[in-house]
């Protein structure tokens, strides 16, 4: 694990100080998400596109169809930019200028390559199911040899990174403490609902612990 994922280009400019590069705070925000945007330019055009994601170690896995058009660029070795974004609540000041949200944030910088090895690929297809439902690997039908060629992975070093993170409540003018309008904090957090069984389930089946106790944290 590098110390540090500072770089030029992950420098955050705008609000110095909330940036962050040690990889302690980095791989804590990304193992609480889940989904990612993906940057990238093909042709002169850019693109942004929503995925799944799971990190191992020193890496990041990215899958998808191989028909995907994202994908088969990426794998080409394009450059790519990754974000991942986790809003903590929302900052309610007495202007409307300065509201805010708090969140913390990853962005990821570098080169993808494509996984074509079938045990590597196994392994980031378990981590990335084991990163969204901890506990479900176990219970389903592994992939199969057609199911493994129709999925492409792809892995991305998190040698280039940096982490922005807002916390706190407001910050107004000074003149604006003395208003009288409510300013404030209001907390915001992914919470699961009572899970819905599938209609088509062969028999009676008691629901998992791991979705009874499911959390992201």
């Amino acid at each position: 694990m590098s110390p540090s994922t500072q770089t030029d280009r992950t420098t955050v400019k705008r609000l110095p100080k909330r940036g962050q590069y040690d990889r302690a705070t980095i791989d804590s925000i990304l193992d609480e998400g889940f989904i990612c945007h993906v940057g990238f330019v093909v042709e002169g055009q850019p693109y942004v596109i929503p995925t799944g994601y799971a990190r191992v170690d020193d890496h990041l896995y990215i899958h998808g169809s191989s028909a995907s058009r994202m994908l088969r660029n990426l794998s080409k070795g394009v450059e790519v930019c990754v974000t991942v974004t986790l809003i903590d609540g929302l900052v309610l000041a007495r202007s409307a200028f300065h509201h805010s949200m708090n969140y913390r944030s990853v962005v990821i910088l570098g080169r993808a390559r494509l996984v074509d090895q079938d045990e590597e690929k196994n392994r980031a297809l378990e981590a990335l199911t084991e990163h969204i439902v901890p506990g479900r690997w176990a219970d389903v039908r592994w992939p199969t040899d057609l199911e493994l060629k129709a999925t492409t992975v792809l892995k991305l070093a998190i040698d280039e990174a940096s982490a922005k993170i807002r916390t706190g409540g407001p910050i107004d003018d000074e003149e604006d403490y003395a208003m009288d309008v409510w300013a404030g904090v209001l907390p915001l957090s992914i919470e699961p609902h009572e899970a819905i069984p599938d209609e088509r389930l062969a028999r009676p089946t008691q629901t998992p612990h791991y979705i009874e106790t499911y959390k992201r944290s």
